[in-house]
């Protein structure tokens, strides 16, 4: 009887040891859940990131294209202000709202000395 309970207190302790080391040691349900997040949080940065590259890999077939010679154009005259020899650029410069003067400080609020 008396081996019996030494076997089942090892038992016990046995168990307690390896749920300890199951919830708190390395490799544990802390570690992979955290881990599993980390995995989450780099696959919605890929998605973005592949979504990305599809755009710009539209973009170059654009340009590539034998019809892509507007493209070019549109890019030269958005990104870098081109004009055709013998067009007129015009550019309309709206002045911002003047802003309200600030007031000045009252004269006779302030103590002479």
């Amino acid at each position: 009887m008396r081996g019996l309970r030494i076997v089942l207190v090892l038992l016990v302790l046995l168990l307690g040891w390896l749920q300890y080391r199951l919830w708190f040691g390395t490799g544990g349900a802390a570690e992979v859940s955290r881990l599993e997040a980390q995995v989450a949080q780099q696959a919605h940065q890929n998605e973005g990131l592949r979504a990305r590259n599809a755009a710009l890999a539209a973009e170059v077939a654009d340009l590539k294209s034998p019809t892509g010679e507007a493209a070019v154009e549109e890019r030269a005259r958005s990104e870098l202000g081109m004009i055709r020899p013998g067009e007129v650029f015009y550019r309309v410069v709206e002045t911002p709202a003047a802003a309200p003067l600030p007031e000045a400080p009252d004269e006779g609020a302030r103590s002479s000395p």
